[in-house]
């Protein structure tokens, strides 16, 4: 089936960025977009059994990856209620997770949708678990105004909602209890940049505009 570009290519590279970043076969580990198990054929071998849980907006992707792309083996190792599907981020599968990504995820949602997931892994998340994701990021000079062709069909414009800076992603994460890490290039061969989201101990939530990333406490916003 090999649903998604560079379906081999990416799956390996995610298992092989997370276990240099400490991902062990004991881990519970969440697969936020799942999709037809790309990455979930090889954290399915790697991961202890019962140890892969997986969400995504698209019922028949999670089908055909479970039933098609899993040997029987494999589907011996991972239970099919493990996999859910979700348009809200439902991570809630009763236990608690040591580390998640989400990988060519955010390069298809608005800051309120990612803002959301990030609230919603977290409640699920260990304390000092790591929530991985990547994002298509802009130059840092890149005028407000402008538009920037980059590669095949990638445009950079107001028109295209799901390009970012780091800081907008870095907003959106201060509203649950994490902390923000930038990591940038780990070899994706489309050049999504990676964020590494380490969940701290505290309840955080802004609960005015002055606890916002970038604002002044003497400045409010206009209009």
């Amino acid at each position: 089936m090999r649903v998604g570009g560079y379906w081999e290519r990416v799956g390996k590279l995610q298992l092989d960025f997370l276990v240099a970043r400490g991902l062990e076969p004991s881990g519970r580990f969440l697969d936020v977009g799942c999709g037809a198990l790309r990455a979930g054929v090889h954290l399915v071998d790697y991961l202890d059994a019962g140890h892969y849980y997986g969400i995504d907006v698209n019922k028949e992707l999670i089908r055909a990856g479970y039933n098609v792309e899993l040997s029987p083996e494999q589907r011996e190792k991972l239970p099919r209620d493990h996999l859910r599907r979700t348009n809200r981020f439902n991570v809630d599968f009763g236990v608690q997770f040591d580390q998640a990504i989400a990988t060519s995820v955010f390069t298809h949602l608005s800051l309120n949708h990612i803002r959301l997931c990030m609230y919603r892994v977290a409640g699920q998340m260990q304390v000092g678990g790591k929530f991985f994701f990547t994002f298509r990021e802009a130059p840092p000079d890149f005028p407000l105004d402008g538009v920037l062709r980059e590669g095949k069909g990638t445009r950079y414009t107001e028109r295209d909602g799901f390009w970012y800076w780091p800081g907008d992603l870095e907003w959106a994460a201060s509203f649950s209890p994490w902390e923000f890490r930038y990591i940038g290039d780990w070899g994706h061969p489309r050049n999504q940049k990676m964020v590494e989201l380490v969940r701290t101990p505290e309840e955080r939530r802004p609960s005015s505009t002055s606890e916002l990333p970038g604002l002044d406490s003497n400045q409010q916003p206009s209009g």
